[in-house]
C-alpha cells in the first residue's frame, strides 16, 4: 500500500511540475504577446495592498467562468462544463501565478498569506523527500526529460 501511495504521489508531483513549467512559460508568452512588460513592473514595485488587491483580480476573472461551468454541468451539459472548467482553472492557474510571482514580497508581509505559503511550501517539500529517491519516480522525471527534449526538437523543427 505504501508503495501505491508514493507512485501516486510521484504522478501527482510530476505532474504538477510540468503544469507549474508550462504554466509559466506560457505566462511569460502572453505578457510578451500583450505587450504587458510595463504593468508588470509596476505590479512588482506595488504596496502590499495594492499587492493583495491584484491577486484577487484573477479570482474575480475566473469566478464567472466557474459559475458557468456549474450552470452547464446541472443543465447537462457535461462535456462543455467539464472543458469550461478545465479552462477557468488552467486560466486562474497561469494568471495567479504570474501575480504571485510579481508580488510574492509584498504578500508574504501578510501574516496569514505567509503562513499558508510557508505551510503548502512545507508540503511539497516533504512530498518531494519521500519520493524523490524512488526508482519510479526516477522513471517519471526521464520520461518528462524525454518528453521535454522530443517536444524542443518538433518545435524547432515546425519554427524552420
Amino acid at each position: 500500500m505504501k508503495k501505491l501511495l508514493l507512485s501516486l504521489l510521484a504522478i501527482f508531483l510530476i505532474f504538477e511540475e510540468w503544469l507549474w513549467d508550462s504554466l509559466t512559460t506560457f505566462g511569460h508568452l502572453l505578457v510578451r504577446w500583450l505587450n504587458l512588460g510595463a504593468v508588470e513592473r509596476w505590479l512588482s514595485q506595488t504596496s502590499p495592498n495594492v499587492a493583495l488587491l491584484a491577486i484577487t483580480i484573477p479570482l474575480l476573472i475566473v469566478t464567472p467562468l466557474n459559475l458557468t461551468a456549474i450552470w452547464m454541468l446541472t443543465h447537462g451539459l457535461l462535456i462543455q462544463g467539464i472543458l469550461l472548467e478545465l479552462l477557468a482553472k488552467l486560466l486562474g492557474t497561469v494568471l495567479i501565478a504570474r501575480v504571485f510571482a510579481l508580488t510574492k514580497p509584498q504578500l508574504l508581509s501578510f501574516t496569514f498569506l505567509r503562513i499558508i505559503y510557508t505551510t503548502i511550501t512545507g508540503w511539497m517539500q516533504w512530498a518531494h523527500r519521500k519520493v524523490v529517491d524512488t526508482a519510479f519516480y526516477q522513471q517519471l522525471k526521464n520520461f518528462q526529460l524525454a518528453a521535454k527534449m522530443r517536444f524542443a526538437k518538433w518545435f524547432s523543427k515546425t519554427k524552420s
